[in-house]
């Protein structure tokens, strides 16, 4: 019979070590715009994954593989030998006006995530115009526990939401609202 308590007390000793030893939790960001052109035109802008000129963010980018499954992206941010991410495409469809990528490579001191993927669609609205929607989900960039605060949930997600905004921003600021 001691034993079997002894077994029970170190049991509930552990168990609350064990609910702080999960590591981090997959983390969403879903945004959106309405602009006025018709999706058409909006696909025109974003719907070629080889360019991301479109977003205020980007220097440049160059790739390979056009808007075909495992085409590839480079991305330089801010100017001339700024940051860089790379990506892959994995999802395309011009019918659905929607395309899904996944980074494979960045600096978690550029964008603190980790495996990250995301997904842009354009649709129609009924006032003729379009909705832009930007989804991501991802893992933020320290996997350990009691990340450094840059790097914690909350920073993946600030950051996440920052390119979308502004990606966006920019979208309606070309269209209009």
């Amino acid at each position: 019979m001691k034993i079997h308590r002894r077994t029970l007390i170190l049991l509930a000793a552990c168990l609350p070590m064990a609910a702080h030893a999960h590591g981090p939790t997959r983390q969403k960001v879903t945004l959106s715009t309405e602009v006025s052109a018709t999706p058409e035109e909006v696909w025109a802008v974003v719907g070629n994954f080889q360019d991301m000129s479109w977003h205020p963010a980007v220097y440049s980018s160059t790739g390979t593989g056009g808007n075909e499954i495992d085409a590839t992206r480079l991305l330089v941010l801010g100017e001339e030998g700024g940051p860089t991410i790379d990506e892959i495409l994995y999802k395309f469809s011009d019918e659905k006006m929607s395309y899904s990528y996944r980074i494979t490579e960045v600096s978690v001191d550029v964008l603190p995530v980790t495996n990250y993927s995301s997904h842009i669609t354009v649709t129609a609205t009924d006032s003729g115009g379009s909705l832009v929607e930007w989804r991501g989900a991802f893992y933020r960039g320290y996997p350990n526990n009691d990340p450094p605060p840059e790097l914690n949930d909350e920073a993946a997600i600030a950051a996440v939401s920052g390119v979308y905004q502004a990606g966006l921003d920019a979208l309606v600021a070309r269209f209009g609202s």
